[in-house]
């Protein structure tokens, strides 16, 4: 699968599902001081976009150390993000991720990790630059919007969740699973053509 610049900024938006976590993101901030909250947004986006942007930077190397192919990957990165587009189409009460609102202020989980820099996310940064190495600073800056993308939501999560209301937040996050399910099928089917292209 070939991605411009545009392709990979709307699928890591998909993954990272910014608006789909609204509910959860205002339960977490509601329990950390208004004087705070600027402050654990930026720390907890910048968590997120550290860790993903180093398996941007070294996944190669990682695949190379783990012995995985770039079919098995892009197979797996295809299965994780359809079951991930399934949860967004059909919700359940804990949320996408299945995770808890903790107790307290949270730190790096479960905003930065798994809510911006979940498993999906992870794999796709890592099919991005494991299919095309030489454009990996166009990938870092796609990740770049897309955490400021995050990092603008959370802080106007309150609003934003008012102002949509609860069934147009839904609804959105339904047609983000859906376009995130086409996508995950395409990265499937791709890695079994090529697979089967190897056996031949």
């Amino acid at each position: 699968m070939t991605h411009t610049f545009f392709s990979a900024l709307v699928l890591l938006l998909l993954v990272t599902d910014p608006l789909g976590g609204l509910p959860l993101f205002v339960s977490l901030l509601k329990k950390v001081p208004r004087e705070r909250r600027v402050k654990v947004i930026l720390r907890e986006t910048l968590v997120a976009f550290c860790i993903l942007l180093a398996f941007m930077v070294f996944g190669q190397s990682f695949l190379q150390v783990m012995h995985l192919s770039e079919t098995s990957l892009g197979i797996a990165g295809g299965i994780i993000l359809f079951l991930i587009a399934l949860r967004m189409i059909f919700p359940k009460a804990e949320g996408v991720f299945g995770d808890g609102a903790p107790h307290g202020e949270p730190f790096i989980v479960p905003l930065a990790v798994p809510l911006l820099a979940g498993p999906s996310a992870l794999a796709t940064v890592l099919l991005l630059v494991s299919h095309d190495p030489d454009r990996i600073w166009e990938w870092a800056g796609a990740l770049a919007i897309t955490m400021l993308i995050c990092g603008l939501t959370l802080l106007f999560s309150e609003r934003i969740s008012f102002w949509l209301g609860e069934r147009l937040t839904q609804a959105f996050e339904r047609l983000m699973g859906l376009i995130l399910t086409a996508i995950a099928v395409e990265m499937l089917l791709a890695g079994i053509r090529t697979w089967l292209s190897t056996l031949h």
